[in-house]
């Protein structure tokens, strides 16, 4: 498959080492009176082709996490650097651009349009990105994640686990060096989420792709080469598996 490099936005200072870097990152919501701080001062620092688990209860900031790693809200207070952006101080227009070009992101639902086929689906996103690939190359990418002879299908024709290995072809259609996925396995009966888990494994020691996993659940995170625990919207524990 031949893809098109588009432009990246301009690059800020990082360290040599990581491709994700968070100081002191603090996000509060505001709605009349009414506050609520979801992270409280967080420092991560995340290496390229690193596999993370955020792991944490309901409430406990992996969402919010996950949507300033994408450039989809801004930090209240802090830096958060990605692929050498900063996020925390860039235009909407070049947080898209990273967010299209440069990170991949999995949701726990909704993430097809559901009056497109699967073939469509993967040629909007490479679209969006600002990719070129044909429809071969969009039955391929189908293929390699386990969904021969479905590029036809709308995603209601699919299981829940279907339609999830049809978002992944989505994302990695665009290869992104950074991939978001955001309890994926959430709606899954435990054969489907393994499924899942063991082709996102699979594809992560091939493409030598960034990972990043918000789950809640431990037998989930305990695939990753990492897990960094938030409680409350702090850091409250970090370890290395592998």
């Amino acid at each position: 498959m031949v893809v098109s490099t588009p432009g990246r936005p301009e690059a800020s200072g990082r360290t040599a080492h990581a491709i994700i870097e968070l100081s002191d990152v603090i996000r509060i919501y505001r709605e009349a009176d009414i506050e609520t701080i979801a992270l409280r001062g967080i420092d991560l620092e995340i290496a390229p082709g690193e596999f993370v688990a955020i792991m944490g209860r309901s409430g406990s900031g992996k969402s919010t996490l996950l949507q300033l790693l994408a450039g989809s809200d801004r930090p209240t207070a802090g830096r958060v650097v990605v692929d050498g952006v900063d996020l925390s101080r860039a235009e909407e227009d070049q947080r898209a651009g990273l967010r299209g070009a440069h990170v991949g992101i999995v949701f726990q639902s909704q993430n097809l349009v559901p009056f497109l086929t699967l073939q469509e689906n993967v040629l909007l996103a490479s679209v969006l990105a600002g990719r070129s690939v044909d429809g071969l190359a969009a039955v391929a990418i189908l293929a390699r994640v386990g969904l021969e002879g479905r590029a036809d299908h709308r995603p209601a024709q699919l299981s829940g686990g279907e339609q999830q290995r049809a978002a992944l072809a989505a994302v990695l259609v665009t290869r992104p060096p950074i991939v978001l996925a955001d309890e994926i396995t959430g709606e899954l009966d435990s054969a489907s989420a393994g499924l899942l888990l063991d082709l996102l494994e699979e594809i992560h020691a091939a493409e030598t792709m960034t990972l990043v996993l918000a789950t809640h659940d431990p037998d989930v995170a305990r695939r990753a080469d990492r897990i960094v625990e938030l409680r409350d919207g702090r850091v409250a524990g970090d370890r290395r598996l592998s």
